[in-house]
């Protein structure tokens, strides 16, 4: 088997000249450099043929700093959709900036990156660790968030009349390309700032990165809308229960929530086409379950099944518009069986923004707090350009020039989606 080597290179600020203040830790070298082997799930592939080894940085604290706590002023922004954690997130930064490393001050940014933007007129908020020793208890972020784009020459511009040192940029791809922007535009000007991403996305899409936080959270919680629709389906004759999750190109939450609760039988997903007419289409697979077993769950990522709209154009982020698929397999689906004379009952829930609202669980706040110390020791270091991420049991540095060149999706020839069909039992395609 070849075996190919993926070196991700950090960038530093500069010399690494002032001692830590840390001393209750194991610090970590940059020249230690970690060879993890990627699986062939995260690179999108189900080829055997070549193994490829991420050779990284372990995350962690430094012995040497580029800046001088007590000078160091931090910033933190968060940008895009709500995800739970977000706020577990920014209370590990403050925590870790004040007790810790002692810095100077650390600001929130209002309302995402038009909190850097003058026209928009938004405040800053001081961040303390009185202000934000509760703030994991509440879901949403106290930071609010924003999308669309926002100059960058103008973000920078913001980052220097404040003397910010490191920025912390909490959010998804779009970000993190925001971030990419922002650190060239610093570059460009000779500037000694800072850029350091925290990978947020509910959709669990950013290439790299194995799982980002909320994740888990999201799929506990979309279990529970699942499990609903299950008991409205048994509860009728050919009772059919619809359940609209979030992923707009990756179809991960309704794969994972799938195979948590064994109850559905149909997901559909972005990475797999599908038609709802035909011999063996959607449709006709959903009549014979309704006449073999009386009910049916039906799960749908909120990106499915989008060749079968026009082109709806983007929104203020660049994201593609969606079709509403779920609005569409209801009329379908309505107009089949009254064709047929097959009497039915259909209930459809939509727990979307219940799901990206509630605060983390248990699991979920224990990596946001390791994703925001590693966060601060990574700026205190000088670092810039990175993202703190985790594979396997490790978490590592990634520069945002290798997370950003495309989205992570699911692979619908692994293993891990052939656990999906099994459980469900719905052919591999329908088309």
């Amino acid at each position: 088997m070849d075996r190919k080597k993926w070196i991700m290179d950090i960038e530093v600020l500069g010399a690494q000249n002032v001692d830590s203040p840390l001393t209750n830790c194991r610090f970590v070298s940059d020249q230690k450099k970690l060879a993890l082997p990627l699986p062939g799930e995260l690179l999108d592939t189900s080829s055997d043929d070549q193994e490829v080894v991420l050779v990284c940085e372990e995350a962690g604290p430094r012995e040497k700093l580029y800046f001088d706590p007590p000078k160091t002023k931090c910033a933190i922004v968060t940008c895009g959709g709500l995800c739970p954690g977000i706020n577990d997130v920014i209370r590990s930064i403050v925590m870790t900036c004040f007790h810790l490393y002692d810095v100077a001050s650390v600001v929130g940014i209002r309302y995402g990156l038009q909190g850097l933007i003058p026209k928009y007129r938004h405040p800053l908020v001081e961040l303390t660790p009185d202000k934000v020793s509760n703030i994991h208890e509440f879901g949403g972020t106290i930071l609010a968030s924003s999308r669309g784009h926002q100059p960058p020459e103008e973000i920078v511009d913001s980052l220097e009349r404040l003397n910010i040192n490191i920025l912390f940029m909490i959010g998804g791809d779009g970000t993190m390309k925001a971030a990419q922007a922002i650190y060239q535009e610093i570059k460009t000007r000779g500037l000694k700032i800072s850029v350091v991403g925290v990978p947020k996305t509910i959709d669990n899409d950013i290439y790299l990165v194995s799982k980002t936080f909320g994740f888990d959270t999201a799929v506990e919680k979309a279990t529970e809308a699942i499990r609903c629709a299950h008991v409205e389906a048994t509860g009728a004759p050919n009772g059919i229960g619809m359940v609209k999750l979030m992923g707009r190109e990756s179809g991960f939450i309704a794969a994972q929530a799938t195979l948590a609760l064994k109850d559905v039988n149909f997901v559909l997903i972005p990475e797999v086409p599908f038609s709802i007419h035909g011999e063996n289409g959607f449709l006709a697979h959903l009549e014979k379950r309704i006449l073999s077993r009386k009910h049916a769950v039906v799960v749908v990522a909120e990106g499915a099944g989008q060749d079968l709209f026009d082109d709806l154009g983007h929104d203020p982020s660049g994201n593609k518009k969606l079709g509403d698929i779920c609005k569409v397999l209801r009329e379908e689906i309505q107009k089949h069986f009254q064709s047929k004379n097959i009497p039915f009952t259909l209930k459809f829930i939509d727990p979307s923004y219940i799901i990206r609202s509630v605060p983390a669980n248990a699991n979920d706040r224990v990596y946001c707090g390791f994703l925001g110390q590693h966060a601060v020791h990574a700026g205190m270091s000088g670092k810039t350009n990175v993202l703190v991420s985790q594979l396997e049991d490790r978490f590592i540095y990634l520069p945002l020039s290798a997370v950003t060149q495309k989205r992570r999706k699911l692979n619908p020839n692994s293993n891990y989606w052939s656990a999906v069909l099994a459980s469900t039992g719905q052919p591999k395609n329908m088309v």
